[in-house]
């Protein structure tokens, strides 16, 4: 019996070993896959603790913590502010959300384009242009007025030889087809 009851000693014994053993590497494990995850910023050659990699860590948790709370902060802030725009906008009835209108008129090598929006088609006169200029209209001149909530543009172009023939035609029915889509 004796010798039975040292067997299941030095067994008990090799099991806290191995036990101990298998803490110690999932510790060490773990500790590598924390040093991966945390920039390290420190710049002097000898090593660093344990404890002070933890604490390292620690401090850059708490760091992103603020970071994410500030964040966090400015995007209730904009949240707010355009949730404000958007009710402010309701309340003043839709002003300046006309749909543009767009008129064109050709006199032998001359093209007009004139275009009535609202303030917020800010974007179509710079599309109007780049119509023109696909289709091979030189601009001559361009203008606008702003009239309460409206603007009005005034666009002059030129055909040149090359021109636009009969295609001032598929110029404003391109323009028009633009206007309706943009509104």
């Amino acid at each position: 019996m004796e010798h039975n009851h040292s067997s299941s000693s030095t067994r008990t014994r090799i099991d806290r070993k191995t036990i101990e053993k298998n803490r110690r590497n999932h510790m060490k494990a773990l500790f590598s896959k924390l040093h991966s995850l945390v920039p390290h910023h420190h710049t002097s050659r000898e090593a660093m603790s344990l404890a002070d990699h933890i604490d390292e860590a620690a401090n850059y948790i708490k760091n992103l913590e603020k970071h994410l709370e500030k964040l966090r902060q400015k995007r209730d802030r904009l949240v707010a502010i355009a949730k404000q725009n958007i009710a402010s906008m309701s309340c003043a009835e839709n002003v300046g959300l006309r749909p543009p209108q767009i008129e064109v008129h050709e006199m032998g090598s001359a093209l007009t384009v004139v275009l009535v929006t609202g303030l917020n088609y800010k974007f179509m006169f710079n599309e109007t242009i780049r119509v023109l200029h696909e289709e091979g209209a030189e601009i001559v001149n361009a203008g606008f007025s702003v009239v309460d909530d409206t603007v009005f543009h005034t666009i002059h172009s030129k055909v040149g030889e090359s021109g636009l023939g009969s295609g001032a035609a598929r110029v404003s029915e391109r323009l028009k087809k633009f206007a309706y889509d943009a509104s």
